[in-house]
Parts: C-alpha cells; structure tokens; sequence
C-alpha cells in the first residue's frame, strides 16, 4: 500500500491474501496451484509486480474470481499509484522550490510568472529539463566546478538556477573541438586584454574560447549565490560562465583564470565536482598566470605600494594596476580599503 496526502493505492495482492485468508491456502501451496514461482507470488502479494492478463485468467480457475476483476482491480491499483507518486512527487517539489531565487529568476527574464506554487514548480521542472526538481541532487546532472565566496544550502540552489542558464545560453554558441592544448596557448593574449574595456574584450575572448570549444556566457549575479564563475561540460563543448555585471575588474579577471584553470588542470566533468584541493589548484594557478610568483615577490620586497609604484609595475606586466591592487590585499600587503581608485568596475551586457 502506497499512500499520499489524497490517495491510497492498494495492490490487487490485498485481496489475493484475504481469498487465501478465507480458504485458509498458504502462499507455498497457492504458488503450486498457480503454476508460479513462489518468489513471484510474493511480490504479487506485495505489489512488486504487475497482475498480467494471464495471471488473471489463472486466478479466476484457481480462486473462482472473474479476471475482469482482477484486471480491472490492476488497472485502479496503476492509476491511483500514478497519482500517489505524482502528489508526492509534487509536494517534496513545491518545498524545494521554496529555496530557489524563483522571483530574481523571472526579473531576469528565466522563467515565467506563477499563479501558485504548483505553477511555480512546472515552471521551474521545464527550466531544469527534469521531471522532478528532486534529481537535481543527482551529482549526475550537476557536475559543475566553480568559485564562490561561501557555501550554504540555499547557495547551492541559487548555483543550480544560474548554472542552468549558462547552459541555455551556450546552446546558441558554435563551438570548434575542444582543444586544451589550443586554450593554453592563448593564455598569454588573454592575459594582455586586461588592460582594454569590456567592448572590446568580450567578443575576442568569446571567439577565442569558442575555438578551443569552450562557450563563454555572462550572467547577472544571484543574491545569496556567492557565485564569481562556473564551468562544466555540457554535451561536446566546456561551458564557462561568469558573474559580470557591477564586477571589479580584478575579480573578474580573476574569476576567469580560475574557470579556465579548471579546464587546463583537468577538473571539469567529475560526478562528484571540484574538491577543496581542486580550488586551491586552480586559485594559485589563476594567481600566478596573472602575476607570476617570482615576479610579485620581487614588487613586495621593495615594499613601496604606492599608486606610482603599482601603475609602473602594472604596465611592465602588461595587465591593468587593478589586478596588483587585488593581489596586494589578497595576501594581506595593504588593506582592502586601500587603493580600489586603480581599480576599474565593469558594467558588461548579459
């Protein structure tokens, strides 16, 4: 028997024990009547298995009930076990649903309006492509790497609904082949479009990207998502996304090297994600792609971090002075109030 909050299903088996009950049969020697496996008979009984049309005929010789009966009792059983699963399906559903940023999604044009939280749910299983919204627990469905600032539960969601943006968003992106090997050698031009404006960036390293197979999509933040980048597979291409807009430059910046230092060091496309390790890995590799180890060690032990200083050693790197700013309040040089005027903020079209 399987019950919901309006519906109870009970298998025909039910009935078959009370005939065996009134006529006093064990289920061994009812086995041997029907010509069927006692291990099968079991889980008629339990409801494990469907009551067939042959079955049918055989318990109406053996018991002295119509098949139409049994069939029929079948048929109720399957429809009402439909709608236990359905409403419970639902209800595990409508409170999932409470911790996804249901209304930022339909702000930012995502998903529809919902009259209820039933609507809301429909809506929300058709944005994710599943059935259920409880799948998307499935490590299956949602292998992403990505960096965030904290961790919570209700995060977790907000990444889920921002992932799956990026997702649709990439579709409409031709990718070539991936090609690690072709990603890593045009690390060094990246590196050097630091120091330009968004709208000239963005779609050279859109093409770029999409020549190594990798889809680059922008995405506005969602509150309570800590969320900076992610990146995952997606079919045959890597998809990167990124928070952008209201963005420092140096988190950006940043945020990118990461995303594709995930791709370069191997950990996209793992069932169980990224772990602790695999976000340092890509941190220091981020870190030291924009600024290398030796050459940052060099700027500190002179210990002059004024904006002159910073400005000159920006521009023999060849990156924007932002990027040292952060470097220098990130390891704990200056602190996080001192110098974000060398810092730009970009405002880039999602």
């Amino acid at each position: 028997m399987v019950r919901s909050r309006s519906f109870i299903a009970t298998p025909p088996g039910a009935t078959i024990k009370e005939q065996l009950n009134d006529k006093g049969m064990s289920q061994k020697e009812f086995a041997a009547r029907m010509d069927i496996s006692e291990k099968h008979i079991s889980k008629l009984i339990n409801g494990e298995v469907q009551l067939t049309p042959e079955v049918a005929v055989r318990l109406e010789v053996v018991l002295g009930v119509p098949a139409k009966f049994w069939n029929n009792l079948e048929a109720v059983y399957r429809e009402k076990l439909i709608k236990v699963k359905a409403q419970n399906a639902m209800d595990a559903d409508e409170t999932l649903a409470k911790q996804l940023p249901y209304n930022e999604m339909v702000k930012f044009g995502w998903i529809p309006e919902a009259r209820d939280s039933k609507e809301k749910v429909i809506n929300l299983r058709k944005y994710f492509e599943v059935v259920e919204l409880v799948l998307l627990e499935n490590k299956r469905i949602t292998r992403i790497a990505c960096r965030r600032l904290a961790v919570t539960e209700k995060s977790d969601f907000a990444l889920l609904a921002w992932v799956q943006e990026a997702k649709i968003k990439a579709r409409n992106i031709e990718t070539s082949p991936i090609n690690i090997k072709g990603l890593i050698s045009i690390i060094p031009e990246i590196r050097t479009m630091t120091v330009v404006q968004p709208k000239e960036f963005c779609p050279k390293i859109k093409s770029m990207l999409a020549g190594c197979g990798i889809a680059i999509v922008f995405l506005p933040h969602l509150k309570g998502s800590f969320l900076q980048g992610a990146s995952f597979m997606d079919g045959n291409k890597i998809v990167v996304g990124l928070t952008a807009r209201g963005k420092d430059a140096d988190k950006f910046w940043f945020s990118l090297f990461h995303e594709l230092a995930h791709i370069i060091l191997g950990h996209i496309g793992h069932i169980d994600g990224t772990t602790d390790q695999d976000e340092e890995a890509a941190d220091a590799w981020a870190r030291d792609a924009l600024i290398s180890e030796e050459a940052f060690s060099e700027f500190v032990e002179k210990s002059s971090f004024s904006s002159t200083s910073i400005r000159t050693f920006a521009k023999t790197l060849g990156i924007a002075p932002g990027i040292v700013v952060g470097r220098l309040q990130n390891e704990g040089c200056i602190k996080h109030n001192m110098m974000n005027g060398l810092k730009e903020h970009y405002e880039i079209a999602v």
